[in-house]
């Protein structure tokens, strides 16, 4: 696609305050399957964060935003269409940005359209309750918006995890800044101005910032003008952000690593399993936290299966991203690229690899494709298996009965997402009912929809995203208390 002329701008702009502001420092949006230049994005910073925050605060405390739920109801429904309407060049332009296969941008553009959908009912559905604690005595509980939400975005899926906290604030009420990912810059840009051109939408309702560290990030963590502060990304820097908002008791909502384990029993039907498990594993390449990363497989069928698993991974074609035939794209960029192939020569060194990734033939040296590993392991505690990889890579375990998979599937200090394998409902639901996960999925792997809840246990995080319980972290109950006396 390189040199290829686009339908889009290749110079992004920050989103303040109803305005388009860029900045004198930039940087580059380069394309990872193939190096080339897709264009530039302003390099922001503390004064981009702050005048951010004060068109959020402004908007939240000056206009009827937080008082008009079907007005709210409206701009969702609006933005929906709005985005549906510009789908296929913005999942063109994700494909371009971030390297995934062109069906999983076209999903995440449909996904999000559905979210904002589901929050704009959501909108208008919001209910309190009176109590008579004693005769006399009426409370009236309600609910009402938090404040100003602040929204980091992850690069790896950066128009879903960005809605899916976006929608239910403003379904509750609340105004939003954005640090938008820098390695989608351009496509968040796109996005915003698909936004912009919402009707009803106040000024400062969404404001979108861009920078290529994290001095931005820091600055809505630090800013006693958050009230909320929504994250999905990596363990460690959800440890940094709540140590950083301890001081002003901000409140968090955290979705954080995970390390998903595929319980595969000895009545599964294996040929499912190995084509699910597979697409589960390589999905946005491997860089998705509740992808299929541990593969526990009862000791029966295992060596089945795990020869069904290599030839299936081995025939999986992996190239760019906008080209049908190809089943996983590129990583987000050579650095991940040569982590990756570093960490493959690592595990080899004290696993068997039963397939070894590694750089993809036929294709560019300066593409950022490696194809996917399947690693057998033995110590459930090896890093193998306890640390995110964030790559197309699973590891393979062996159980012998139901009490050993669901001990091997909770011997992690992550707890997001699994998967059960087998022909017995009942059986499925005992072991998903003793794993220890936000989601467990029966048959079926990494299944996410805007009606259903996801969230962690553990190391995982906190709060959920999706559904009825996604308003809650943008929503504070207030009791009103009043002796009306009696007649």
């Amino acid at each position: 696609m390189s040199g290829t002329a686009v339908p889009w701008d290749t110079q992004a702009a920050h989103w303040i305050g109803g305005q388009w502001l860029p900045s004198g420092r930039a940087f580059t949006s380069i394309n990872p399957a193939d190096a080339s230049l897709l264009g530039q994005a302003p390099d922001g910073g503390v004064t981009e964060a702050q005048a951010a925050i004060d068109a959020a605060r402004h908007a939240f405390e000056t206009t009827p935003w937080r008082h008009s739920p079907r007005l709210r109801a409206q701009v969702l429904l609006d933005m929906a269409a709005r985005l549906a309407a510009d789908a296929a060049s913005l999942a063109l332009l994700l494909t371009l940005e971030n390297g995934k296969v062109l069906r999983e941008s076209a999903g995440e553009v449909e996904g999000a359209a559905s979210e904002l959908r589901y929050y704009a009912g959501m909108a208008r559905s919001a209910a309190g309750r009176v109590v008579e604690p004693a005769p006399g005595v009426r409370s009236l509980i309600t609910h009402e918006a938090a404040g100003v939400v602040a929204i980091i975005v992850p690069w790896n899926a950066p128009l879903i995890l960005f809605v899916r906290s976006l929608a239910p604030a403003l379904a509750a009420g609340c105004t939003v800044v954005v640090k938008a990912a820098p390695q989608a810059a351009l496509f968040m840009h796109r996005v915003a101005q698909r936004m912009a051109e919402t009707e009803g939408l106040p000024p400062g309702a969404i404001n979108i910032v861009h920078e290529a560290g994290s001095a931005v990030a820091q600055a809505f963590v630090a800013s006693p003008g958050i009230d909320v502060l929504s994250y999905t990304g990596s363990t460690a820097v959800g440890k940094a952000i709540m140590a950083a908002a301890a001081p002003q008791l901000k409140r968090l909502s955290l979705e954080l690593g995970g390390k998903a384990p595929c319980v595969v029993c000895e009545d599964a039907d294996l040929s499912l399993a190995v084509r699910e498990i597979l697409a589960a594993g390589v999905i946005l390449s491997g860089q998705q936290c509740t992808a299929a990363s541990r593969v526990l497989v009862h000791r029966r069928v295992y060596a089945v299966f795990r020869d069904a698993m290599a030839s299936a991974m081995r025939a999986l074609c992996v190239g760019p991203g906008h080209l049908a035939e190809n089943a996983m794209g590129a990583v987000i960029d050579l650095a991940n690229r040569d982590r990756i192939l570093r960490l493959v020569d690592e595990l080899g060194e004290r696993h068997r690899l039963v397939v070894r990734g590694g750089a993809v033939r036929g294709l560019p040296r300066h593409g950022a494709f490696v194809s996917p590993t399947l690693v057998e392991v033995d110590d459930p505690q090896t890093p193998a298996v306890q640390d995110e990889h964030f790559a197309p890579l699973m590891t393979l375990e062996v159980f012998d009965d139901d009490r050993g998979a669901v001990a091997l599937a909770n011997a992690t200090r992550f707890g997001l997402g699994a998967s059960v394998w087998s022909r017995d409902n009942a059986r499925a639901q005992r072991i998903a009912r003793e794993i220890r996960c936000g989601t467990v999925w029966i048959n079926a792997h990494n299944k996410l929809f805007a009606e259903a809840e996801v969230g962690g246990y553990k190391e995982s995080g906190f709060g959920r995203l999706h559904g009825a319980e996604g308003m809650h972290d943008f929503l504070e109950i207030k009791h009103v208390y009043q002796e009306i006396g009696s007649l």
